[in-house]
């Protein structure tokens, strides 16, 4: 044990979090650093008037076996739940009315969400060639040549809205959606790749994201980070705001306030797993270029409503996990999630819950708007939707100034500078959702990377 590294983490969200479980598992001295007054970062789960409300992720994605194995290891397996089988169909909104979008040959044939030509156009996809740089290609150019118009306009465009809050026209086909992209690159097309793509994880003991099981917890996703946070105990220092990183020369010193103290720690590895514009502020007196980069990843503003109202005043049927709207359709939200149905304990059995996103990459402009009438606006166009009578039992607004990380078009250009700037500077980490992945699965699956990393680093 006397022969491990200390390592500073900064930021006790699900990336530093998990990170730090597996090196304190290991029996590596670690120090976690957080701003806030409780574990979590962007998982945030709140209990108020009987509605529970994740106002950060609402779920996540068993993509890979890291996740089962820390949750049973954290304590968590008897409160993890996984959707209801009833919440499968997925709807689109379009021409004022819900569509479930098609899982099957039959319902591909049959369904009114994409017109007789657009079906002829994608049946043509597996004869489509290969691109050549995905990097430089957007995501809507990508879907476009291979699948044509309509399918981007009615599928891929709300699909990326309701992953990234963002904007086809602007993601990074290969740096946002890697997986898809391989499938071109590597098979030749979609289709053959979905194809063998599938033996492949099946050898890795991977999910691939479509046939991965959706995950929350009874008590809500906060739930997660917390426990881990739990195992860690005092290795965690809560309202410890990072100031600075300085080298020494065979370690570093990481600067940070605490209850108006300015405290130091000497440390042989440091780990930022905290956005990377508050990341610019510690370290960009190592790199100038640091905060030019940083300020080129665009986060949107996006603004999480969570509405719960009586089921009786609810004229729809609730079958489903909920729906996303395609930027064409014109309305002021991006899509809403029918929380009560997928996941239980949200609400008591009279009631029902739902969770609306706002803004995102497409429609940042909405929030010039007061937020009373927008709130109000939203609220209108969702009930005409819903074909609900009533006004809401309840309602709760979360604000996220600076939501998702856009992997846009040349956002390699970033990532191949944080490498750059690791190499440069030995014994620092950049991690966290802008690097590796969105997802709490890729966090999961990048902090087991991190870990080796660090023993690589370690034998040197």
């Amino acid at each position: 044990m006397s022969d491990k590294k200390n390592i500073v983490i900064i930021g006790a969200g699900i990336s530093g979090l998990t990170t730090a479980y597996w090196l304190n598992k290991n029996d590596y001295k670690i120090t976690v650093l957080e701003s806030k007054k409780e574990a979590g970062g962007a998982m945030e789960t709140i209990i108020e008037d009987g509605f529970l409300i994740d106002s950060g992720p609402n779920s996540g994605l068993e993509t890979t076996p890291l996740i089962r194995q820390l949750v049973d290891e954290v304590g968590l397996a008897n409160e993890m739940i996984y959707a209801n089988e009833s919440s499968n169909k997925r709807y689109i909104y379009r021409n004022c009315e819900l569509h479930p979008l098609p899982t099957s040959a039959s319902a591909f044939i049959t369904t009114k969400l994409f017109s007789t030509k657009a079906k002829f156009r994608m049946m043509a996809e597996p004869f489509i060639g290969k691109s050549d740089d995905g990097y430089y290609q957007s995501m809507a150019q990508f879907v476009k040549r291979r699948l044509g118009q309509e399918f981007l306009d009615y599928a891929i465009d709300p699909f990326v809205s309701g992953v990234f809050a963002g904007d086809p026209y602007k993601l990074s086909v290969k740096s946002a959606f890697p997986k898809l992209y391989r499938l071109e690159e590597v098979y030749g097309g979609l289709v053959k790749g979905m194809i063998k793509g599938a033996r492949e994880r099946k050898k890795r003991a991977e999910q691939s994201k479509q046939s991965a099981k959706m995950f929350s917890f009874i008590n809500g996703m906060q739930s997660f980070p917390k426990a881990i946070a739990d195992k860690l105990k005092d290795k965690i220092q809560y309202e410890s705001r990072v100031q600075s990183v300085e080298r020494r020369v065979n370690d570093w010193i990481v600067k940070y306030e605490q209850n108006g103290d300015v405290k130091e720690i000497k440390t042989d590895f440091v780990l930022s797993t905290i956005p990377v514009h508050s990341a610019s502020q510690i370290f960009s007196n190592l790199d100038f270029e640091f905060e030019k980069h940083s300020r080129a990843i665009y986060y949107p503003p996006v603004m999480v409503l969570f509405i719960g109202f009586n089921k009786k005043d609810i004229l729809r049927k609730l079958d489903g996990f909920g729906f996303l709207i395609p930027s064409k359709e014109k309305k002021s939200f991006l899509g809403a999630i029918w929380s009560s149905t997928i996941f239980p304990n949200r609400c008591n059995n009279d009631n029902a819950a739902f969770t609306l996103f706002i803004g995102g990459a497409r429609s940042p402009y909405l929030f010039d708007l007061e937020k009373e009438k927008l709130i109000g606006k939203v609220l209108q166009e969702f009930k005409q939707i819903m074909n609900i009578s009533n006004e809401p039992l309840f309602i709760k607004d979360r604000m996220w100034n600076n939501a998702i990380p856009q992997y846009n078009i040349g956002y390699i250009e970033h990532e191949n500078y944080f490498d750059k700037f690791e190499k440069d500077n030995p014994g620092i980490l950049i991690g966290g959702n802008y690097r590796g992945g969105i997802s709490v699965g890729d966090c999961v699956k990048n902090s087991e990377i991190t870990l080796q990393r660090i023993k690589r680093a370690g034998d040197v």
